[in-house]
C-alpha cells in the first residue's frame, strides 16, 4: 500500500532486534474481529495462541521487558522517549499518545513542534505554517540566537542530520525570498537566526546509514519528483503566497534580514581585528596547551576524544596540565570571568580579548565545522 511504501521501516529489523533482546515479547494483533496473539522469549516462541473472536478495535498491542542478562540495571530515559512521543504527535495531528498516564497530542503539527522550542516573545514573526501533500513545513525567525536551527523529518523519523530534504528546504528558503523581494541577499543574512521544521513523505526512503538520521533519497519515490524540485516547487508558491497575504508577516522577515546584514557588515570587519589579537597574542604557547589529536583530524580512531578543559586563570589550569592525556585533552585558560554575553549583539561579544582567544582555540571563526574539540568541559 500507499501507506507502507511511505514508512521508514520496511524489513523489521527492529521488530525482530527487540524480539532478541528481550526475555518477555508478546504480540497480540486484532483485525476483522478476530484476535491472534504469540510470546516469545529471546527470540524464540513459546506461545501461540489461537485465532479467537474479539471485540476489541482494531490495531497491534506489542509489551516487551528487556533482557537483563544483556542489558544490567537498565532504566527508561524519560527525557528521550517524552521528546520521541512528542515529535510522533507534532508529525500525526490527531493522534494521543499515553505514556505513564500523561497525555500528548497535537493539534497544529509542526507548529505546535516550534512553540514547544521557541517562547513567543522570541520570535520575530508569527510562525509560518504551510500544509501540502507529503510535505510540511513551520518557520520563523528568533531574536535572541544568532545560529540556523533545523527540525527535520521523513515519514515520521527525526534526520537529525539532515539530508536532500533539508539541503532543499535551506536552499528554497533562500530562493524564494530573494525573489519576493526582489533583492540580491546574502544566503546566510536570510537564514540567520531560522527556527523552521520540515517533514516529507517519501515512498521507499533510502538513508545514509542504519540509523536512519540523514535522508539520502534523490527522488520522492519512482516516477516522482526530485526531492529537490518538489520541496523548491511547494516553498516557492506556497511561501510566496503566504508573503502577499500578509504583509505585517513580511516586513517583519525584511527587517530582521536587513538587521543581519548590517551586523555582518560590521562583524567582517571586526573579525579582521580578532584575527589579528589573536595572532599577536601567540595563542598557542600562552593561554592553549594544546593536544595532538583534534576532532577535525577524520583519519584518527581518537578523533572523537577530543577534548578542551576551559579554566578560569591560569592557577586553575594547572594541575590538569599535569595529569591530562597530552594526546586528547586540551587546556585553555581564561582571565576571571570575560562578559556576561546573554542579550549582547556579536559586535560587543567579538570586541572581547578573552572571547577573540577562545574563539581561535576552538576554530569558530568561520563555521561550527571547524571545531577542533569533540567535547568542551568548563573546568
Amino acid at each position: 500500500s500507499k501507506a507502507f511504501k511511505k514508512s521508514v521501516g520496511l524489513n523489521g529489523v527492529g521488530t525482530k532486534a527487540v524480539n532478541a533482546l528481550s526475555h518477555y515479547f508478546r504480540v497480540e494483533s486484532v483485525r476483522d474481529n478476530q484476535q491472534k496473539a504469540a510470546e516469545f522469549s529471546a527470540g524464540n516462541l513459546t506461545l501461540e495462541e489461537d485465532i479467537i473472536e474479539s471485540t476489541k478495535r482494531k490495531g497491534t498491542k506489542v509489551s516487551f521487558i528487556a533482557d537483563e542478562a544483556i542489558f544490567k540495571n537498565y532504566k527508561y530515559r524519560n527525557e528521550y522517549i517524552i521528546k520521541m512521543l512528542k515529535n510522533y504527535c507534532y508529525l500525526n495531528t490527531g493522534l494521543t499518545i499515553i505514556y505513564n498516564g500523561e497525555k500528548f497530542f497535537s493539534n497544529n503539527g509542526l507548529k505546535d513542534l516550534l512553540e514547544e522550542n521557541i517562547a513567543e516573545e522570541d520570535m520575530v514573526y508569527p510562525i509560518i505554517h504551510l500544509l501540502g501533500d507529503d510535505i510540511e513545513i513551520a518557520i520563523t525567525h528568533s531574536k535572541t540566537q544568532y545560529s540556523e536551527e533545523y527540525y527535520s523529518f521523513v515519514n515520521g523519523q527525526n534526520t537529525t542530520q539532515g539530508g536532500t530534504h533539508l539541503g532543499a528546504f535551506r536552499e528554497s528558503i533562500v530562493k524564494t525570498i530573494k525573489e519576493f523581494y526582489n533583492k540580491p541577499f546574502e544566503a546566510s543574512d536570510i537564514r540567520k537566526s531560522i527556527v523552521s521544521a520540515i517533514v516529507v513523505r517519501v515512498e521507499e526512503p533510502v538513508f545514509e546509514s542504519q540509523t536512519k538520521t540523514k535522508l539520502g533519497s534523490t527522488d520522492m519515490g519512482p516516477d516522482l519528483p526530485s526531492v529537490r524540485t518538489f520541496v523548491n516547487d511547494f516553498i516557492k508558491t506556497k511561501l510566496d503566497n503566504f508573503l502577499h497575504k500578509n504583509p505585517e508577516t513580511a516586513d517583519l522577515l525584511l527587517r530582521k534580514i536587513l538587521q543581519a546584514e548590517r551586523e555582518r557588515k560590521e562583524l567582517s570587519g571586526i573579525g579582521k581585528l580578532a584575527k589579528d589579537r589573536a595572532k599577536k597574542s601567540n595563542l598557542h604557547n600562552k593561554k592553549l596547551r594544546d593536544c595532538r589529536v583534534h576532532l577535525t583530524d577524520a583519519k584518527n580512531a581518537r578523533s572523537l576524544e577530543s577534548t578542551l578543559f576551559i579554566t578560569e586563570g591560569d592557577s586553575a589550569s594547572g594541575p590538569i596540565t599535569k595529569s591530562r592525556d597530552v594526546n586528547t585533552q586540551a587546556v585553555s585558560s581564561l582571565r576571571g570571568k570575560p562578559l556576561n554575553s546573554y542579550g549582547m549583539s556579536k559586535k560587543i561579544v567579538y570586541e572581547n580579548e578573552e572571547f577573540n582567544l577562545l574563539q581561535a582555540a576552538l576554530n569558530i571563526e568561520e563555521s561550527m565545522e571547524d571545531l577542533r574539540y569533540n567535547n568542551i568541559v568548563i573546568a
